[in-house]
């Protein structure tokens, strides 16, 4: 589903981990609202999330699963999974489905069986596993440039630099998209952030 707000968001499977990322532009229409919008957070010590869509229902939703992750870690004892946190967003956009959230989101890090995956949920909570995904106003452009170099064993560093490149190109090409790149790289050890904070490109 195409959203009428801009972004670009990436995230792909490697190997050894999972790598997602996100432009910090927030645009509606041919305005820019902000150029410093974080569309990528951790959720866990092994969980990455990226949301892009109208803000407010980003802000909301990421909200909401952040309280419902601290409830049922307090509550259980462990860690949540992947495969959960995936399926409570699901469930979460889905009970909204008369008047949807305008979001899309990827959900991406290792699970409970120790392997590295991402699931991408719709406005209205359908949810897939992909090796690779890219949402927002510059989503074909970013999947394009992946889908061109992806490999199933591709590894988190050679991932972690094809996000990067897949988001720079769908930023030279869509208005929506730009200004910075929030980067998480979700490995068995962890995560680890990285801003990359970009030339405006004229002409």
């Amino acid at each position: 589903m195409s959203l009428p707000f801009g972004a670009t968001a990436a995230a792909i499977r490697a190997k050894d981990g999972v790598v997602v990322g996100a432009d910090r532009r927030m645009s509606y229409g041919g305005l820019i609202v902000s150029r410093n919008v974080r569309k990528v957070h951790a959720i866990s010590e092994r969980i990455g999330i990226a949301i892009t869509g109208l803000y407010g229902d980003m802000s909301g939703l990421l909200r909401i699963v952040d309280a419902e992750v601290r409830y049922y870690e307090v509550s259980v004892g462990k860690p949540i999974s992947l495969r959960a946190v995936s399926k409570l967003l699901s469930n979460l956009l889905y009970s909204y489905r008369i008047s949807p959230l305008y979001v899309e989101a990827i959900v991406g890090g290792i699970d409970a069986d120790n392997e590295p995956r991402i699931y991408v949920l719709d406005p209205v909570g359908a949810i897939t596993e992909e090796p690779f995904a890219a949402t927002g106003s510059g989503a074909t452009i970013a999947l394009g440039v992946i889908e061109s170099m992806y490999s199933d064993n591709i590894s988190v560093d050679d991932a972690e630099r094809l996000v990067e490149e897949a988001i720079k190109t769908a930023i030279r090409r869509d208005a929506g998209s730009g200004d910075a790149i929030d980067i998480l790289k979700i490995t068995r050890k962890g995560i680890s952030e990285r801003h990359v904070r970009l030339r405006v490109i004229s002409g």
